[in-house]
């Protein structure tokens, strides 16, 4: 059976003004974060629909059955906001169903959620991802900060891995991960199993965290997927598509 994957998120858009001299002129580009994970995923096998950001607010599911046609829906550097504010609340003022709690719904009922970090992952940058006191939290193998969650580390750090046995990791350890330079500072909730973490100088915070919620399964990466925190030698890393989709297959549980 192939199992299905809906990838929220992890898409932006910049604006820049470029002064030449006396002239200047103003360009915006759209940049997709996901690629290096769903070349990743589809090489095992996976049916993934990767939803940019600015989709979700309209095409994002709004029904549980909705949701339920994905075996693992994924939300990277996607604030809680997008899910909470689409056009007919934010624009005309009308009542919507609450898909963030939806989520929680679709993980109860069996889903397979995971968050995966970033500047609008768990709280985020100045706190604005929101994830805090919502539904996925609820759900979620950690708490929330109540403030801007973000944890730089330019000099890098290499996961210590704290549960070898775990399925996820399998076949993954025995050697140094590739470095990461940041992650979302998060706890983790006394149910919740932690498999890997940052290094005790590092603040040894929950790097990897698992946790099962009603019928279903949830799981926490609290770097990226990609640069910047995932540089470009962890997406290179041959241990990058193993254990993405070693993660995607545990969410799924049995089948």
């Amino acid at each position: 059976m192939t199992l299905k994957i809906l990838l929220a998120g992890e898409s932006w858009v910049s604006a820049a003004t470029h002064f030449k001299g006396f002239d200047q002129f103003g360009s915006v580009t759209f940049h997709l974060g996901a690629e290096p994970l769903v070349a990743a995923l589809e090489a095992a096998g996976f049916e993934v629909r990767y939803m940019p950001a600015h989709e979700c607010a309209t095409s994002f599911p709004d029904t549980l059955e909705a949701l339920q046609a994905w075996d693992v829906i994924v939300l990277s550097d996607l604030g809680a906001n997008t899910l909470l504010l689409p056009p007919s609340v934010w624009l005309h003022g009308q009542p919507a169903p609450n898909r963030v709690r939806l989520l929680g719904d679709y993980v109860t009922a069996g889903g397979g959620l995971a968050m995966i970090g970033g500047y609008f992952s768990f709280q985020g940058i100045n706190g604005a991802a929101r994830w805090r006191g919502t539904a996925v939290e609820a759900a979620l193998p950690v708490n929330c900060l109540p403030y801007d969650d973000r944890v730089e580390t330019p000099e890098g750090f290499s996961a210590v891995i704290d549960a070898p046995d775990h399925p996820v990791l399998e076949g993954l350890v025995g050697a140094a991960w590739p470095v990461l330079l940041g992650l979302n500072e998060v706890t983790l909730k006394p149910d919740a199993m932690l498999l890997a973490s940052a290094p005790a100088d590092q603040g040894g915070h929950p790097l990897l965290a698992v946790r099962d919620h009603g019928a279903g399964r949830t799981l926490a990466w609290a770097s990226d997927l990609g640069p910047h925190w995932a540089p470009q030698p962890f997406v290179d890393w041959p241990g990058y598509g193993r254990f993405w989709s070693q993660a995607m297959r545990w969410l799924a549980g049995p089948r």
